[in-house]
């Protein structure tokens, strides 16, 4: 299977170095840079950690968006190409484009990280800064599994971009959630009651987003052993299921 997984691989690969995907993330290192020289004039006090956790949070923001954008395009226009007709009527499993097109992203995507993690560089201590990095592929390497299987199964540029961002920013703001909901539970009203038990069920299925890429990491301290592995452990068990679910999708539809 590796021989037609390869190919899909390099030419996904290709696609996104043609794509305009390229120019926005030219444009958005130039916003940054500009950002951050803004920052360092207009800031009285702690001008650098302000820098590098503002300039952090939005090259996550942004590489999040981009990654999922750029999947849900993809495939949709490969639906709509007849691409897709094309290729899964050739005598290979489906799976095996699957895949081919998951290496292709998820390779785009660790790249795509790379790239945001330059300009933090500047600000940031070295360890800090390779950690944050690698958390950050990890999570967009997230991003495009959650994406594949969303426009898999909802088909269309909208729902599925607004599903994968949706997912995304629940998953970056569940901790919270709990907070607010573990204190409301105080109150004698079953409703609440209920709605904490219902924000404890959703927490235990999403994965904890909130614990990636700290801008922390880039002002105090690295992350230790244990909340990398922890990372890393996350990153394998929820891509693992997001391409076994996109992929038992695929099975079954008829196309």
């Amino acid at each position: 299977m590796t021989r037609i997984i390869a190919p899909i691989a390099r030419a996904t690969l290709l696609e996104a170095a043609r794509s305009r995907m390229l120019w926005l993330v030219v444009v958005l290192l130039a916003l940054s840079l500009g950002v951050a020289g803004f920052l360092g004039q207009v800031a009285i006090i702690e001008a650098g950690e302000i820098q590098v956790t503002i300039i952090a949070a939005l090259l996550r923001a942004a590489g999040a968006f981009l990654t999922a954008a750029f999947v849900v395009m993809s495939m949709v226009r490969e639906a709509n190409d007849k691409v897709l007709e094309l290729m899964l009527a050739q005598p290979w499993p489906r799976a095996a484009y699957l895949f081919g097109k998951f290496v292709g992203f998820s390779t785009a995507a660790a790249l795509l990280a790379v790239v945001l993690t330059l300009p933090v560089a500047l600000l940031a201590p070295t360890l800090g800064t390779l950690l944050w990095g690698l958390s950050l592929a990890c999570e967009l390497v997230i991003v495009t599994a959650m994406s594949l299987f969303c426009v898999i199964t909802l088909s269309h540029v909208v729902p599925a971009l607004a599903a994968v961002l949706g997912f995304y920013v629940l998953a970056r703001s569940i901790a919270a959630l709990q907070v607010i909901a573990t204190a409301a539970e105080a109150s004698a009203a079953w409703t609440d009651r209920a709605a904490n038990w219902i924000v404890q069920a959703i927490a235990l299925v999403l994965p904890r987003l909130d614990e990636m890429t700290q801008a922390s990491w880039l002002v105090a301290a690295p992350p230790d052993a244990g909340a990398l592995t922890r990372v890393l452990v996350q990153t394998a068990v929820y891509t693992t299921l997001l391409v076994a679910a996109a992929q038992f999708d695929l099975h079954r539809q008829n196309l």
